[in-house]
C-alpha cells in the first residue's frame, strides 16, 4: 500500500499587519481573561469564594425542581385515560377551574400547559447561570462502568439508524406509556360501551376504537416539535441539541401519521357501516368538526409521503417545500379539535412558533461575508465577520439562506472555526453535491462584483457541553466532508493548548478521501488568521486514506486554492446573538411574557365577548370562531414580546458593529472579473510543518477502522465518526462489539 507525507496545497499568505493585529488582540484578549478570573471589585475573596460555593447548590436545586414537575407532567399523561381520572379527578378539575375568564380550556392550560412552560422559562435561568461552568469533563477521571454501558450503541443497523443503549431505554419507555394509554382507553371506554340506535356492538367498539387512535395520536403530538425547537431550553437542560434530536422528529412523525391515519379509516368504515357518510362534509358549530380534520390529514398525508429517505434524499427541494404544510396541518387540527382540546399540546406548538419567529426576525438581517475560498475538489468555505464578543462551542451548527440562489431555501452547515482561536471570524465548509451548492457554486466561480452576496444567517446553535474534551485519548474518523466537524474541535485544541497552556488528549484524525483533490480539506485545520503560535503542541496524527488513487498525482502540489475577497457592505452586519450576551435570560422573559400575555387576552375575550354569549355551555357561541380568536392572541402575543427585546439588541449590535474594525484582508488589485489570491503561504511556518509531520497519507487503500480502534490501549479512548451512513454503522459496531472497553462512540452530527 503506498504511502506519502502530506503535502500542503497553496494557499493565501496572511500579511504580516494582520498576524500583528492578531497578537494584539489575543493580548488584550488574555488580559480580559486575567480580569475575569479576579474578584469583583468591592466583594472580598471570602466573599466570592462563598457565592462560587453557593451556586452548585442553587444549580442542583433547580435541577430536582425541574426533574420533578417533569415527572408530574408524565404522570398526568399516563393518570388520564384511567378510569379514576375520567370520573373522579376529571369532574372535579373541571368544576373548580371553569372559571368565566378561561372557561373549561382553563383546566387544560393548567394541567397540561403550565407545567412545561415553567419548565421552559426556569430552564433558561438554569441555563444562564450554568453558562460559564460549561461541563468539559475531566481527562483523569473514569466512567462508570453502568453509564458506559447504557452509552453504548445497542442497535447500529437497520431503520432507526444508531442507537444508544440509553436511547433505547427511553423509546422503550414511550412506547409502553402509548401501549398503556391505548389499552387503559379501550378497557375503560369497553366497560361502558354505549350502542347508539340500529348501531351493532363492534360498530359501537371500532367508534371508539377510532377516538382512542386519535387520543394517542395526540399525545405524540405532544411531543413532536420539541426536538424541532432550535433555541429552546428543554433540549440543552437534557444535554441534547435541535440536530441530535431531529431521529426523534422523524420518529414521532411517523407513528403519529400511523395513529391519525387509523382514526380516520376508522371512521369511514364506521361512517359507511352505519350509513352515515354525510358525516364527512359535516363541519359543526360546537362539536368536533369534520371536515377540518379531513384537510388537516390530506395535508399530513401530503408531508408524510415526502419524508421517507429515499425520496428525502433524491428530491430534497420537493421535501423541503412541501413540508411548510405542517402549518395548514396545525391550523386545521385546531379547527378538528377546538382550541380547548388543542391545549393539551399547547406548550410544544407554543414554544416552537416563539422559536420561528425569533429566527425569522434573525434572517432579516444581512451578515458581512468577509471572503469565499474555492477548493480544487469544488468544496467552497464561506468567512463571515462576527461579533468578537459572540462565543459558540465546536460542533455548532447554522443556517445559511443565499437569496440569488434560492430565497426561500435554508440550509444548515457545520461551523469550523473556533469562536476563541478566531474571535472576529465564521467559517463553513460546503460541498458542491446538490442543486442549491452547484447553483452557489456557480454563482461564485463566475462572480464580478466584489460588494458582495447578500446571505442571511439562522444560529449559530451550540451544544451545551463538550463532552469530547474528557478524554485521554479522542479518536475522529471521517469520510469525504464529514471531516468539517473535526476542524472546529481541533482548532479548539489548538486555543487551549496555546492560549489557556491547558494538556489536551491524544488525537487521532482518521480520514477517507476519494481523490487527491480532496486533501485540500486538511488544509483548513489551520485558521487563515488567529495567531496559531505552535500547533505541534497538540499530540495529533493524521491518517489519510485516498481510496481511488493509487499513487500520488505529479502536480498535486501545484493546485490552487482560489480566493475571492468582498468589501464591506454598509448594509451587512457581523453575526451577532440574536437575543444579545444574556439570551437565556431574555429567552425566559420572552416565553413568560407572552404566555401571561396571551392569558390576559383571552381571559379578557372569554368574560366580556364569549361568556355573555354562551355562559360556559359550549353550545352556542362558534368553536371555530373561538379557535381562531385564541390563535390570533397568540400569534399577537408572540410577535409583540418577541420583537421588542430583538429590536432593543439589534441597536446595541449595530452600535458594536460600527466600533468593530473590519478584518484586515487582502484587498483586490486587479479587475472584479479576476480571482483574487494573495502570495502562497510559506512552507516553512511552523503551524504548516506541524501539519505536515502529523499527516501521512495512504493511497489505494480503505482505513481498516477495527485495526486502528483496537491498537488505541488508553483506558478512556472517545470515538467520533462524521461520514457516510456505512462508515457510521461500522465505527458503532466496533464499539458496542465489547472487543475493548476502552472505546466509548460519541454520536454527532454534521452537514454540510
Amino acid at each position: 500500500m503506498p504511502s506519502t507525507t502530506y503535502q500542503p496545497y497553496k494557499m493565501e499568505q496572511v500579511s504580516k499587519k494582520e498576524l500583528n493585529t492578531e497578537a494584539q488582540k489575543n493580548i488584550f484578549g488574555r488580559i480580559a481573561l486575567n480580569m475575569s478570573s479576579n474578584t469583583v471589585p468591592g466583594i472580598s475573596s471570602v466573599q466570592s469564594s462563598s457565592m462560587h460555593d453557593n451556586k452548585p447548590n442553587v444549580l442542583k436545586v433547580m435541577k430536582i425542581l425541574l426533574a420533578l414537575v417533569f415527572a408530574g407532567w408524565i404522570f398526568i399523561w399516563i393518570i388520564v385515560p384511567t378510569s379514576t381520572y375520567r370520573y373522579t379527578w376529571s369532574p372535579k378539575l373541571y368544576a373548580d377551574t371553569n372559571s368565566t375568564y378561561f372557561g373549561r380550556q382553563g383546566t387544560n392550560i393548567l394541567i397540561f400547559a403550565f407545567p412545561v412552560m415553567f419548565i421552559a422559562v426556569l430552564g433558561c435561568i438554569y441555563l444562564h447561570l450554568s453558562k460559564k461552568n460549561v461541563h468539559t469533563g475531566n481527562r483523569s477521571s473514569k466512567f462508570s462502568s453502568q453509564m458506559a454501558a447504557w452509552k453504548r450503541p445497542v442497535l447500529v443497523r437497520g431503520p432507526l439508524g444508531v442507537v444508544s443503549g440509553i436511547e433505547l431505554a427511553f423509546c422503550l419507555m414511550f412506547l409502553a406509556l402509548l401501549v398503556w394509554c391505548f389499552w387503559t382507553y379501550l378497557s375503560v371506554s369497553f366497560s361502558r360501551l354505549k350502542i347508539h340506535g340500529s348501531e351493532k356492538v363492534w360498530q359501537a367498539k371500532l367508534d371508539s376504537v377510532g377516538l382512542r387512535f386519535g387520543l394517542i395520536g395526540n399525545l405524540c403530538l405532544a411531543f413532536l416539535f420539541f426536538p424541532v425547537t432550535r433555541g429552546s431550553s428543554l433540549l440543552p437542560l437534557i444535554g441534547l441539541t435541535s440536530d441530535s434530536c431531529i431521529k426523534y422528529h422523524i420518529w414521532l412523525g411517523h407513528i403519529v401519521m400511523t395513529l391519525f391515519s387509523a382514526h380516520a379509516i376508522c371512521y369511514i368504515i364506521y361512517w359507511a357501516s352505519t350509513n352515515q357518510i354525510d358525516e364527512m362534509i359535516k363541519w359543526s358549530k360546537t362539536d368536533v368538526a369534520n371536515v377540518p380534520g379531513e384537510l388537516a390529514l390530506l395535508t399530513g398525508l401530503v408531508l408524510w409521503a415526502t419524508t421517507f429517505p429515499r425520496i428525502r434524499r433524491k428530491m430534497f427541494e420537493l421535501f423541503y417545500y412541501t413540508h411548510h404544510l405542517y402549518i395548514a396541518f396545525l391550523f386545521f387540527f385546531m379547527l378538528h379539535v377546538g382550541i380547548g382540546f388543542f391545549c393539551m399540546i399547547l406548550p410544544g406548538v407554543f414554544l416552537y412558533m416563539v422559536d420561528r419567529y425569533l429566527r425569522f426576525l434573525q434572517s432579516r438581517t444581512k451578515v458581512h461575508l468577509v471572503s469565499a475560498r474555492l477548493l480544487p475538489s469544488e468544496g467552497i468555505e464561506l468567512n463571515f465577520s462576527k461579533n468578537p464578543g459572540f462565543s459558540y462551542n465546536p460542533l455548532s451548527t447554522i443556517f445559511i439562506n443565499v437569496p440569488s440562489v434560492s430565497s426561500l431555501q435554508w440550509h444548515p452547515f457545520t461551523i469550523t472555526t473556533s469562536s476563541n482561536l478566531e474571535p472576529e471570524r465564521l467559517s463553513v465548509v460546503i460541498k458542491k453535491e446538490g442543486s442549491w451548492t452547484q447553483k452557489l457554486y456557480r454563482a461564485l466561480s463566475s462572480h464580478t462584483n466584489v460588494d458582495g452576496l447578500d446571505i442571511s444567517v439562522e444560529g449559530p446553535y451550540s451544544p451545551i457541553t463538550m463532552n469530547f474534551m474528557r478524554y485521554e485519548s479522542l479518536v475522529m474518523i471521517s469520510g469525504g466532508s464529514g471531516i468539517t466537524p473535526f476542524i472546529s474541535i481541533i482548532r479548539e485544541f489548538i486555543h487551549q493548548s496555546n492560549t489557556l497552556n491547558t494538556e489536551t488528549p491524544n488525537l487521532v484524525l482518521i480520514c477517507a478521501f476519494k481523490n487527491s483533490m480532496d486533501l485540500t480539506m486538511l488544509d483548513l485545520l489551520l485558521p487563515v488568521s488567529g495567531n496559531v503560535s505552535d500547533m505541534s503542541r497538540l499530540n495529533l496524527r493524521i491518517e489519510v486514506y485516498v481510496t481511488r488513487e493509487k499513487e500520488a498525482p505529479i502536480n498535486v502540489a501545484q493546485t490552487m486554492i482560489r480566493t475571492i475577497c468582498f468589501k464591506p457592505n454598509p448594509s451587512q452586519t457581523p453575526i451577532s446573538p440574536v437575543l444579545g450576551p444574556n439570551s437565556w435570560l431574555c429567552l425566559a422573559a420572552i416565553i413568560s411574557s407572552s404566555f401571561i400575555a396571551f392569558l390576559i387576552l383571552i381571559g379578557i375575550l372569554q368574560r366580556f365577548y364569549i361568556y355573555p354569549i354562551d355562559k360556559n355551555t359550549g353550545e352556542i357561541y362558534s368553536l371555530s370562531s373561538r379557535t381562531i380568536l385564541n390563535l390570533l392572541f397568540m400569534c399577537l402575543s408572540i410577535v409583540v414580546a418577541s420583537t421588542i427585546p430583538f429590536l432593543i439588541n439589534k441597536r446595541r449590535n449595530m452600535k458594536d458593529a460600527k466600533q468593530i474594525k473590519s478584518l484586515d484582508l487582502p484587498t483586490p488589485m486587479t479587475s472584479p472579473s479576476s480571482w483574487y489570491h494573495c502570495s502562497d503561504r510559506e512552507m516553512e511556518s511552523l503551524p504548516q510543518e506541524s501539519l505536515v509531520k502529523a499527516t501521512k497519507v495512504h493511497y489505494g487503500s480503505r482505513p481498516d477502522l477495527k485495526k486502528s480502534l483496537l491498537e488505541i490501549k488508553e483506558e478512556n479512548v472517545g470515538v467520533m465518526t462524521s461520514g457516510p451512513t456505512g462508515m457510521r454503522h461500522e465505527v458503532a459496531a466496533i464499539c458496542s462489539s465489547g472487543l475493548a472497553s476502552n472505546l466509548h462512540y460519541e454520536s454527532i452530527s454534521f452537514s454540510w
